[in-house]
């Protein structure tokens, strides 16, 4: 399939140009931007930033040596009461012994509001700014601006001080509302070196200067033996400074459409991360310089590497739970299973174990890591060759740069002749190759143990299906009565599982009922519920009254009935970014009709077939009657998971097709 590679997304722009000499200052609100109703380019903002601007710089103390400071300032007009939320800001900051050391403070906090022709200034009150706990390693400063209203103005300010070098923070010059000025700036000694990632599909300008700065040592020696005396010296050091400008004008709101995996992979905002370090006399010391390099480091940490090496823990029942197995697929799903029913996941993600291992599989709960990194060692014990994958997940965000906070997720891996075989112990819903959706995001990384590293296909390639058999009869005042069997397997099982597993029957099938025109359902059973090698599959019988249309002496029939399609999920004229569906799929229906005595088909769609170019999907819709039976087979299957945005306009033509073609009335007249 011609797919223009998808990493052009994310890109780093290394040319220079002017940016704007125009100032933007905090506390020089004006009347005119009280006055604003609407947003002159996007009327349907509910606010809008009317400028964000950020600077990064290195500040050095003899005692600590460089720290980085952030400081970010913003003013945000509100255009309506859905954009009160932009009153409500917060940061998130590193806390705990184990975290860097970091502080944020927020100043020029000020609500503007418009009365008669005089601006009310109304400043943050204590009571309005706390801490909030994220979780044992990190916290959240917040603040709730006063006296907010249509047509308020905020501005603040925030200053973040961190000693951690390796990862200065990311930047968004974009967001949900647009934004009619965005600056950034960084000021970068040359004893460090970045990696810097500016993804999105607007480039911002760029100046790259270069100037002499200095630092001062101070020293003291003290001398004499009886009597002694200190003496103090300083010596300057002068270093070269980067400093570089970003600078963006009239952003528009990145706006939420349909297979949109995580609508921050494609918001243009930048990233960098510390790649080398040269310090004066001392050699060049590089850190996510390449993949390998990034994974060697990661493997080395002692809350992952070492934890797979611990084995004690679950040896005795790890043999008593593979007795007489002896087939790989055997020993694979057994251990998966075990590992899920023994230990529960905390919902807590990142790579690095938690509780440690042994202390998870004795406490029965742990995170991520602790789960998986237990299940490859356990995998590992059984003479297979598992290995673990370092995974971003679907709400991280894609990275395409090495880097060590890429990821924040690990699953496991075993290499078979057949392939690598990807398992996840955190869903008890999972089975070998059907990951949870938040999985499935393009590419993970595969670590070994002699430190070699491989990039690894997330996206499955099976098709799951959804497939539907309805046999049902309509009689002369419209009411319709029939039998339904339905049958989902690998993700759609996976998701229909997850969906009924804190339902109760009864509540399942009156949402049931009433998300299908009121329908009445009878004899339901459910089959291979808890067996996820299996499909899943559901029957029942069910009458509806409200199911198609009596007009005179003619009955219209949606063939589909509850099934129909009705709606276009691809609305805007063209998209940047891909359609990401997470995992092929296939979507039948075999669909019998009986039709009333004394009626006769009037009219009937006509059998039609439509395929996408490349291979990206199909739609087939096929229809035979024959006395008083009506025979209907449709398929609409999509063969790739994440579809290019160069085929956008193919895709939506091809829904509507599809969905012009499902609502399709058959006509009986009475004869």
């Amino acid at each position: 399939m011609k797919i223009k590679n998808l990493t052009l997304l994310f890109f780093i722009a290394l040319f220079c140009c002017n940016v704007s000499a125009q100032e933007f200052k905090l506390g020089k609100v004006s009347i005119a931007e009280l006055e604003q109703k609407v947003h002159p380019k996007d009327s349907s903002a509910v606010a809008a930033i009317l400028f964000k601007k950020g600077e990064c710089r290195f500040e050095f103390s003899q005692n600590e040596g460089f720290k980085v400071v952030t400081d970010v300032s913003m003013r945000i007009k509100i255009y309506k009461k859905d954009g009160y939320d932009w009153a409500n800001q917060s940061v998130r900051f590193s806390s705990g012994s184990n975290s860097f050391n970091e502080k944020v403070v927020f100043t020029d906090a000020v609500t503007y509001n418009l009365v008669g022709r005089n601006i009310e200034k109304t400043k943050l009150k204590s009571e309005g700014e706390f801490i909030e706990k994220v979780n044992k390693y990190s916290n959240r400063k917040k603040i709730t601006l006063p006296n907010i209203k249509e047509g308020s103005v905020v501005e603040f300010r925030y200053v973040i001080h961190t000693d951690n070098i390796g990862m200065l923070r990311e930047f968004d010059f974009q967001t949900d509302i647009p934004v009619d000025y965005a600056e950034y700036k960084t000021l970068i000694p040359e004893y460090y070196t970045y990696n810097t990632k500016l993804k999105g599909f607007i480039s911002p300008k760029i100046v790259v200067e270069k100037s002499t700065q200095s630092l001062i040592l101070t020293s003291k020696e003290r001398t004499g033996t009886h009597v002694s005396s200190t003496s103090f010296s300083t010596d300057k050091i002068d270093y070269m400074e980067t400093r570089t400008t970003y600078a963006i004008h009239d952003m528009p709101a990145m706006k939420e459409e349909a297979f949109v995996s995580n609508i921050d992979n494609y918001t243009t905002s930048l990233e960098q991360e510390l790649s080398m370090t040269k310090y004066p006399n001392e050699p060049i010391k590089p850190y996510s310089t390449d993949w390998n390099s990034v994974v060697k480091t990661i493997y080395e940490y002692e809350d992952f590497g070492p934890e797979l090496n611990k084995t004690g823990y679950f040896e005795n029942d790890l043999k008593s739970i593979l007795a007489g197995l002896t087939t790989q697929d055997e020993i694979i799903i057994t251990i998966l299973n075990y590992v899920k029913s023994t230990v529960k996941w905390s919902e807590d993600y990142g790579y690095f174990c938690d509780k440690g291992v042994k202390t998870a599989y004795k406490e029965k709960i742990g995170n991520v890591a602790d789960i998986n990194l237990m299940l490859t060692a356990m995998l590992r014990n059984a003479g297979l060759k598992a290995n673990p994958v370092l995974v971003s997940t679907r709400s991280n965000g894609i990275s395409i740069f090495p880097n060590r906070t890429a990821f924040n997720y690990v699953i496991a891996a075993v290499e078979s002749p057949e392939g690598l075989i990807l398992l996840d112990a955190t869903s008890k819903y999972s089975s070998p190759n059907v990951l949870p959706f938040r999985d499935l995001n393009w590419s993970g990384r595969l670590i070994r143990k002699d430190g070699s590293s491989e990039d690894v296909d997330l996206m499955p390639k099976t098709a799951s299906n959804d497939s539907v058999t309805m046999m049902y009869t309509v009689d002369a005042t419209g009411k319709i009565a029939g039998k339904l069997r339905r049958q989902r397997t690998d993700h759609n099982a996976m998701f229909f599982r997850s969906e009924i597993a804190n339902l109760k029957e009864e509540e399942y099938l009156e949402k049931l009922e009433n998300e299908n025109q009121k329908i009445e359902i009878a004899d339901y059973s459910r089959t291979n519920e808890k067996d996820v090698k299996l499909p899943i599959m559901e029957t029942c019988s069910f009458t509806g009254t409200d199911l198609c249309e009596v007009i005179g002496e003619k009955i219209y029939i949606n063939p589909l009935l509850f099934f129909t399609k009705e709606h276009n999920p691809f609305k805007q004229e063209t998209r940047e970014y891909p359609v990401d569906y997470g995992f092929p799929f296939v979507e039948k229906y075999n669909v019998n009709i009986d039709i009333p005595n004394g009626y006769v088909v009037e009219t009937m769609p006509k059998s039609a077939q439509m395929n996408m170019e490349d291979n990206i999907g199909g739609f087939k819709f096929i229809v035979n009657s024959s006395g008083n039976k009506i025979q209907l087979m449709i398929s609409h299957q999509i063969n790739t998971p994440i579809v290019s945005s160069e085929y956008y306009s193919m895709l939506k033509d091809y829904y509507q097709g599809m969905i012009t073609k499902q609502t399709e009335k058959i006509v009986l007249k009475k004869v």
